[in-house]
């Protein structure tokens, strides 16, 4: 927990982590860059998916609606915040010739648009208003 706060930390002052260890290959930072920035895209089509369920599934059960709006925003939510942690997770592993962390973050967020999409298709296949 202690390495989870400092992480958070670090999000706010990067030039910190210029600290720790030598300087990556530059290629290797800016591929960690684009990481983050395809975990951001993601995190927004999961939000835009979230607010697009609401808004135009109005005939849609309110609990099936809100379920699955709120399952998208949630996966959203914590896709965003996996992608700034992870960045500054691999920077740090980089500067210091470590390993890059693993995660199981990839798996969990793989289950839970799996699992709003067999309700979404129980949903296409039972009715709008079941």
């Amino acid at each position: 927990m202690i390495e989870f706060a400092r992480n958070v930390r670090l999000w706010f002052a990067p030039e910190e982590v210029r600290e720790e260890g030598g300087t990556p290959d530059y290629r290797f930072s800016l591929a960690n860059e684009r990481t983050f920035l395809a975990w951001l895209r993601t995190a927004l089509a999961l939000i835009g998916g979230g607010f697009a369920v609401d808004q135009f599934l109005p005939d849609l059960r309110w609990g099936w609606r809100a379920g699955l709006a709120l399952a998208l925003l949630g996966a959203g939510v914590l896709c965003s915040l996996r992608a700034v942690n992870h960045w500054m997770r691999c920077e740090r592993a980089m500067r210091r010739g470590e390993d890059l962390p693993v995660s199981r973050f990839p798996a969990l967020l793989s289950i839970v648009v799996a699992v709003v999409a067999l309700a979404m298709v129980v949903v296409v296949l039972v009715g709008w208003e079941g």
